[in-house]
């Protein structure tokens, strides 16, 4: 979410020509957004309508299940290359062998990603005591061969700043995720409904982006002179790997201590709550990089954007996480199912550690576009430390320990990036909460009402879409009662940015 009016101001000693520049280029940041950002949330409503079916009729072992095997894929996941491909984004000029390059690269990493999970399935199932996700593991293997077909084109489309034709391609993949997942779900394949539906899904990216961007390339496998793809790669990767240790940790520990009902409660919680900061923030930070890496030499901007984009995401993420807190019950039961329960408290808990972690993500993609990686890697190596920990010391409670977990790990974790990533974008600590203030306040408030207002309730027999109808009601009205008594300033803002209308010339 970087904005053309913070991209060239009168400070910046440019003329009208660079600001008319400026200004045609913000644009196309605001329509990479809305192309990017819209295709996404239109994506979900069409998973998430089919997930609403789905779940209501495989089990909680099912997730359970599907989530031990996640915990593996996504760690061969991390060494899939993408961070390599990303490398052409960032770069300043990109010539046709070291397209090629990256493809071949590619090819190679996920081809013996493939292999390893294949052959290496029945140590996971060890693991786990439970002898069917080695067949699961194989079958998802599939997934792999299909990454180097999404990367490439990909990251190409996104150094254009190209994100339309992208959109198309990713709301055909949902589709077919969704049909594939009904279809299987309502044969009764069980399980295996959760399996079939993403390599469907990535299978259609895979065809479809390399139609859409015409990237017909033959790889090559000769690296000479490619230092700059593996170094900034490198980084990048090893961030992922952090990164992964951090966000699986609790499955992975919770797989050997717990049985696959109740993981699968966790599981789905974990899911649900991080569903904001898991499908809608990663697109904006996808703009995020080649938008901060064209505006990279003017520090002054890429400040004023950053935090910028803190206050706005956080009008937006701290509403949605307090508010998804004080009714996940009503709406567990109205969405899912009362066999779904379980998962209510683990929601209220972890929703509200996840408003920080929104924010906390918001840093790599900046670092990255400034061309410093590497301090992201020592964040994430920080967050690998601090949730494993706090996760075996939490498991020591059962599951619900594990999700308090989240509440003393998430503070710390943006602690340390704010700290790391502060000195090379310019912002302290202090500019990070006052950003974040506007949205926070409210959304505190907001919530406190509307629990006291479910609590109201409480006597009354009133069914459960019933229930949720008028809470979220009641918080709407709250939040925005209170933004506009308080926080005037804040929806003048967003007013701003929806109608495109100038921003102030002071940063």
């Amino acid at each position: 979410m970087v904005s053309e009016s913070a991209d060239f101001k009168p400070d910046n000693g440019i003329g009208e020509k660079t600001r008319g520049k400026g200004e045609a280029f913000g644009d196309r940041v605001r329509r990479a957004v809305i192309w990017r950002s819209g295709s996404q949330i239109l994506a979900q409503i069409i998973t998430w309508t089919s997930t609403l079916f789905v779940i209501r009729l495989l089990d909680p072992a099912d997730y359970g299940l599907f989530a031990m095997t996640q915990v593996i894929l996504s760690f061969l996941a991390f060494l899939n290359g993408w961070g390599f491909a990303s490398a052409l984004v960032q770069s300043d000029s990109v010539d046709p062998f070291r397209i090629r390059q990256a493809f071949g690269l590619l090819l190679l990493l996920n081809a013996m990603l493939a292999a390893i999970q294949f052959f290496g399935a029945p140590l996971a199932a060890a693991y786990y005591g439970q002898p069917i996700v080695a067949d699961l593991l194989r079958v998802q293997a599939l997934i792999f061969l299909a990454t180097p077909f999404i990367a490439l084109p990909e990251v190409m489309m996104s150094r254009a700043l190209d994100f339309r034709r992208q959109a198309f391609v990713n709301l055909l993949a949902a589709l077919a995720g969704a049909s594939t997942a009904l279809g299987c779900a309502l044969a009764g394949f069980g399980v295996w409904t959760l399996v079939y539906a993403p390599i469907a899904m990535f299978w259609t990216r895979a065809i479809g982006l390399t139609l859409v961007a015409r990237l017909l390339v033959w790889p090559s496998f000769d690296f000479r002179g490619c230092g700059q793809i593996i170094g900034f790669g490198s980084a990048i990767l090893f961030t992922q790997l952090f990164w992964l240790v951090q966000s699986q940790a609790d499955i992975f520990i919770a797989g050997r201590r717990f049985e696959p009902h109740a993981l699968g409660l966790y599981a789905e919680a974990l899911f649900l709550a991080q569903i904001f900061m898991g499908k809608f923030v990663p697109p904006l930070n996808e703009v995020a990089f080649p938008a901060y890496s064209r505006i990279k030499t003017d520090r002054a901007a890429v400040r004023w954007n950053f935090l910028k984009t803190v206050r706005l995401l956080t009008l937006v993420a701290a509403p949605f996480y307090c508010g998804l807190a004080v009714v996940a019950a009503p709406m567990v039961e109205t969405l899912f199912g009362i066999k779904w329960i379980g998962m209510v408290p683990y929601i209220q808990i972890i929703a509200l550690a996840l408003i920080l972690m929104t924010v906390q993500i918001l840093f790599s993609p900046v670092n990255s576009a400034l061309g410093k990686p590497w301090v992201s890697t020592l964040a994430s190596m920080g967050g690998a430390i601090i949730f494993p920990t706090a996760f075996l010391i939490g498991a020591q409670w059962g599951l619900i320990g594990m999700a308090r977990a989240w509440l003393i790990a998430a503070p710390l974790l943006l602690l340390l990036t704010a700290r790391l990533s502060g000195p090379l974008i310019g912002v302290s600590l202090g500019d990070v909460a006052r950003a974040m203030l506007p949205g926070l306040a409210p959304a505190l408030l907001m919530a406190v009402g509307v629990a006291l207002a479910s609590e109201a309730l409480a006597p009354f027999t009133l069914a459960a879409p019933v229930r949720l109808a008028l809470l979220v009601a009641l918080g709407v009205l709250l939040y925005g009662g209170l933004l506009w008594l308080f926080a005037r300033e804040a929806l003048v803002e967003v007013q701003r940015v929806v109608l495109r209308k100038p921003a102030p010339e002071s940063r």
